[in-house]
């Protein structure tokens, strides 16, 4: 049986993330310390909030170089919502703070407007279709094989990643004509803007497409 590494950093919903993982039949390992990362063929970073207060979580565990390491050994690492973002270089939200740097670029607040000018609510919350980035061909051999081009995903968020290189993107979406990374890809590590534990079926597809990488 595959065990996933589940981040706990003191931030987030990891209840609903280990049911979904264990449903889709991997064992669940909860880390706490850089030494339970050993043994754990996949890992998840999760996470609500704040961008400095996840970082700040992470550092005052010791996490953030090891969790690089991991990274770099090849094994399988997603990151969903705020462990997403703090797959990045840097976050503008309250401030300028530095993330995890593995994958190129910045997260910037999503902008209070759409294309049309007109006022729109922030957060982005509920149901979006997960559309291709014009730099993909596909979904194959991805998290995302097998779900359909305008498959909605659950999304609550304020800010959104701007990877620098365009084929980092896996999966947008599109809020008001505006832009969102949904989904992002760099070798083996892997980001989800929305919930894929909380997005029924298509959801559970990704986190048994992500067991199977």
């Amino acid at each position: 049986m595959t065990t996933v590494g589940l981040v706990d950093y003191g931030i987030g919903n990891l209840l609903s993330v280990a049911r979904a993982f264990e449903h889709a039949g991997a064992a669940v390992k909860h880390v706490h310390t850089p030494d339970e990362l050993r043994g754990c063929d996949r890992l998840i970073l999760p996470g609500v909030g704040a961008f400095a207060d996840g970082m700040k979580g992470l550092w005052s565990r010791d996490m953030v170089e090891p969790l690089g390491e991991y990274a770099k050994s090849g094994r399988p690492f997603l990151g969903i919502c705020l462990g997403m973002q703090m797959l990045f270089d840097t976050s503008e939200e309250f401030g300028e703070h530095q993330g995890l740097g593995l994958i190129p670029g910045r997260v910037v607040a999503i902008p209070a407007v759409g294309i049309d000018r007109r006022p729109h609510k922030i957060p982005h919350i509920g149901w979006n279709p997960l559309v291709l980035p014009p730099e993909r061909k596909s979904w194959e051999a991805t998290p995302l094989q097998g779900v359909r081009y305008g498959d909605p995903a659950y999304f609550v968020h304020s800010f959104t990643a701007a990877p620098a290189n365009e084929a980092d993107r896996l999966a947008d979406c599109h809020y008001n004509g505006v832009v969102i990374s949904a989904m992002v890809a760099r070798g083996n590590v892997f980001g989800a803007q929305f919930h894929p534990e909380k997005s029924g079926e298509m959801g559970l597809r990704i986190i048994r497409n992500f067991l199977k990488i």
